[in-house]
């Protein structure tokens, strides 16, 4: 049994991607060593210099495969890599006998890098090329900090935010993801009530900062995991009921060329809080709500709230005017929307922690076929668990 034990050690992967992702990921590296030998030697021309330096392949293999790791993003990769060239050069000049040397430049590139918080475990590799090579490298000083590493890292780093972003697809750098997610949830702090259920950022940040253990991955990219096991966890007990079979299907509409003043009539006449904005092709393009009649109308003490409102409202009889004559002038532009086949399970944060009451439901070709209120997922909610609770006492 311990031998069997032992061998599934070897079945583990450490690297949790599909094969696509793996093999582009191998490419990026691939492409990113290329490029940088071939820009360096192209600048540098001939020298004595290396072209580039071996610990760029280990950068490369974190920088592509695992790039939402702490040790992936900018600051570690640039600190690192520098203050590490810079600790071992110190120990090659300095330190005759190589041991000695090898010990004190790895061990000294660590502490620097943990003291400015840019650790990067190649940029280890990178303190003993020094007082390794000999002569080689030694020969050039201090200049082998910008030539050949400065150069490495530089390219190294604009070639991995153009193919993890751009090529890729992947938010890299995550330090920059995490702060539009903090902005984002500052935004909605405002409209939110303080208390909220679950598992939030913060209490995610607390844990890691309590831990003993290093966890590869930023706070940001664990709570998204832990949200999507919340929302495969609710998949599986609450069954497959998608967008579909709970929207509201006979919705009224306007185009972004509808008069404001049409526009109220019908939210007045059909007693609608929002109407979704379609384009000619029924995409939705905005949401009309009944906060946005409103704030384009500005008050004084002498002014009555209906005479403004019924002049804002009211088509302008001249060719010019300066105020919103149609919905789209007046419109939210920022709008939700999920496709008819999402599971409700992606309603819940999109209604309780983003404060969004309504969601227009779209089919395959983006065009509006209904919407979701929240009164839909609550009914929807509370007739699966009473159906569950019959079947169970059955």
């Amino acid at each position: 049994m311990k031998i069997l034990s032992l061998l599934k050690l070897f079945t583990v992967d450490p690297v949790q991607l599909n094969i696509k992702a793996k093999i582009l990921s191998l490419l990026a590296c691939f492409c990113a060593i290329f490029f940088i030998a071939l820009i360096t030697q192209a600048t540098i021309g001939v020298s004595n210099s290396p072209i580039i330096v071996a610990s760029m392949g280990a950068s490369a293999v974190i920088l592509f495969f695992i790039p939402n790791s702490p040790l992936a993003q900018p600051w570690p990769f640039i600190g690192g890599q520098l203050c590490s060239a810079f600790i071992g050069m110190s120990c090659a000049l300095n330190i005759p006998e190589t041991a000695s040397a090898s010990a004190v430049a790895v061990g000294g590139s660590i502490l620097v890098m943990l003291l400015l918080r840019c650790l990067h475990p190649p940029g280890a590799a990178t303190a003993l090329a020094p007082v390794m090579a000999g002569e080689s490298i030694t020969s050039l000083g201090y200049s082998f900090i910008l030539v050949p590493v400065g150069i490495n890292v530089g390219l190294m780093l604009v070639l991995t935010v153009i193919i993890n972003r751009w090529v890729m697809n992947r938010d890299y750098p995550s330090a920059l993801s995490a702060a539009k997610e903090t902005d984002k949830s500052l935004a909605r702090s405002s409209t939110q009530p303080s208390h909220k259920i679950g598992i939030t950022k913060q209490d995610i940040e607390l844990a890691l900062k309590n831990s003993d253990s290093f966890v590869d991955i930023t706070a940001t990219e664990l709570s998204h995991l832990l949200s999507n096991a919340e929302m495969n966890t609710f998949k599986r007990i609450r069954g497959d009921i998608c967008c579909a079979d709970i929207m509201m299907r006979d919705i009224t509409s306007v185009e972004y060329g509808t008069e404001v003043e049409d526009a109220w009539q019908l939210i007045q006449t059909k007693k609608l809080k929002v109407i979704p904005v379609v384009d000619n092709s029924k995409r939705v393009i905005g949401l009309l709500t009944w906060h946005d009649f409103f704030k384009y109308i500005n008050l004084n003490a002498y002014d009555s709230l209906q005479y403004q409102f019924r002049r804002f409202i009211r088509r302008t009889a001249s060719t010019e005017t300066n105020k919103p004559e149609a919905v789209g002038h007046i419109m939210t532009q920022s709008v939700v929307t999920l496709p008819e086949t999402a599971h409700i399970a992606e309603l819940i944060p999109i209604m309780s922690l983003q404060g969004h009451r309504q969601i227009p439901i779209i089919n395959e070709q983006h065009r509006l076929v209904g919407m979701v209120y929240q009164a839909n997922l609550v009914v929807a909610l509370y007739n699966q668990g009473l159906a569950q609770t019959v079947s169970s006492n059955k």
